[in-house]
């Protein structure tokens, strides 16, 4: 997932990068309202951690002129501004979300993991990094690569997706994915995986799903160079 930060406060900002990153995220960093409205214009975020007083261009007005450009990226708005007059304004102009400064970064991770959702309810697709998948086509697309996938195929990616950078166990793909009981034979995991990974790594330089030795497989949740 890309997320952009709007925040013209060094400490705050980097502080923001690290944290987001750190929880996955591909995080670009901006301190300029007019440089931030710039690239946010090009939709190709999936999440906007906005500040509201920003040098040459505020965050209100970025909100507003985004929705009026009918760029519908969620928009998460961070502010010591904390009236409700303040707060009524922000999401008059078409913010999501509205979050205090001094603020816990644990919460601001789940309110905005509760935006992706909540997006990827009203698209129907997930993405992890370069890599999506259409929740009704069951079409997965690298990059520009389309991907078709068998109904096991499907699942065992969706279930990989959704829980990019943690750690699955062969146990949990077994219970989760097939839901039936193999007598200790789980090699069908194996067989799957490398279908998997035949459609979706094959071409690029590094793998998107690994094998954890004697714990289980990962989908990494970082965007992977080609």
């Amino acid at each position: 997932m890309k997320v952009c930060v709007v925040e013209d406060d060094p400490g705050i900002g980097s502080f923001l990068e690290a944290a987001l990153s750190e929880a996955g995220y591909s995080v670009r960093w901006i301190t300029d309202g007019a440089v931030a409205l710039r690239e946010l214009s090009t939709g190709r975020f999936d999440l906007i951690v906005l500040d509201v007083l920003l040098p040459n261009i505020d965050g209100f007005e970025i909100c507003r002129r985004l929705r009026k450009s009918r760029n519908q990226t969620p928009i998460l708005i961070i502010t010591a501004k904390d009236t409700l007059e303040d707060k009524i304004e922000g999401l008059d102009c078409g913010a999501d979300d509205y979050l205090v400064k001094p603020f816990q970064m644990l919460e601001l991770l789940a309110r905005s993991r509760a935006l992706l959702r909540r997006r990827e309810v009203e698209t129907g697709i997930l993405i992890v990094g370069d890599l999506s998948l259409e929740l009704d086509s069951r079409v997965a697309h690298r990059e520009d690569r389309k991907v078709s996938l068998s109904g096991t195929e499907f699942a065992l990616l969706e279930y990989l997706m959704r829980n990019a950078g943690r750690v699955l166990s062969r146990q949990q793909i077994l219970d989760h994915v097939w839901q039936y009981d193999f007598d200790g034979n789980d090699s069908v995991i194996d067989v799957y995986i490398s279908y998997i990974r035949s459609k979706v790594d094959r071409g690029f330089a590094k793998p998107m799903i690994t094998t954890v030795r004697g714990l289980g497989y990962r989908l990494e949740s970082q965007v992977t160079d080609k």
